[in-house]
């Protein structure tokens, strides 16, 4: 019993830090994390769009530069670069798809990516959604989304605290996928070397059988 029980436990481990037979609910802590970033996220965005709305005129810039980009108001109703004008109502509702999508990622992440959550991962999906939510509220309740940051030193469109979330939240969630896998390989390894028989294998000794 206590041989097979050790050469047992090895693999458990190992299922259990590859994602097989996790809980696919997240932690009550991941939960926190991720409710606490959208909202304060989606808040900030509608406040700095009402602050822009209520200071510029309509395609008004700032006074100055600051550094590489400079204020400037503007109404969009396609997408970057001016594409699909006139869309706001489909382009909406492709920001609710998103975001059911995030949160279905959310809370089923351990199926899809083969580990549970960790806190870059959470940060970036909050952050995503938050993004998606913010707009699609701009393009239900305005008919436009509120744009404001213009980048002084290249042509880029026009974008806003929402688009900031969705940017950086996607390059968060490689990051962390990155990081989880990575640790998942090294406590593999370390497992598979802890095994019964595995010092013997590296000494490439075996014992004889006694006659």
């Amino acid at each position: 019993m206590t041989a097979s029980s050790s050469h047992t436990d090895p693999q458990l481990q190992q299922s259990v830090s590859s994602g097989k037979g996790v809980p696919s609910r997240p932690a009550a802590s991941i939960l926190a994390l991720f409710c606490s970033v959208a909202v304060i996220w989606v808040i900030f965005d509608q406040l700095t769009k009402v602050y822009f709305e209520g200071s510029y005129e309509l395609g008004q810039a700032s006074a100055g530069d600051f550094g590489l980009f400079r204020f400037r108001l503007v109404h969009n109703t396609g997408m970057a670069w001016g594409l699909f004008g006139d869309s706001t109502f489909a382009l909406g509702v492709l920001s609710c798809v998103v975001c059911v999508a995030i949160l279905v990622a959310f809370l089923l992440w351990p199926r899809f990516a083969g580990h549970r959550l960790n806190w870059l991962e959470t940060l970036g999906l909050a952050l995503v959604f938050a993004g998606g939510l913010g707009n699609a509220l701009d393009r239900f309740i305005q008919g436009f989304v509120v744009d404001f940051i213009d980048f002084t030193f290249i042509d880029f469109p026009v974008f806003n605290v929402a688009d900031i979330g969705v940017t950086c939240g996607f390059v968060i969630i490689v990051i962390g996928f990155v990081v989880a896998e990575r640790s998942a390989s090294r406590v593999n390894e370390l497992e598979m070397s802890s095994e019964p028989g595995a010092a013997s294998n590296v000494d490439g000794e075996e014992e004889e059988p006694r006659g």
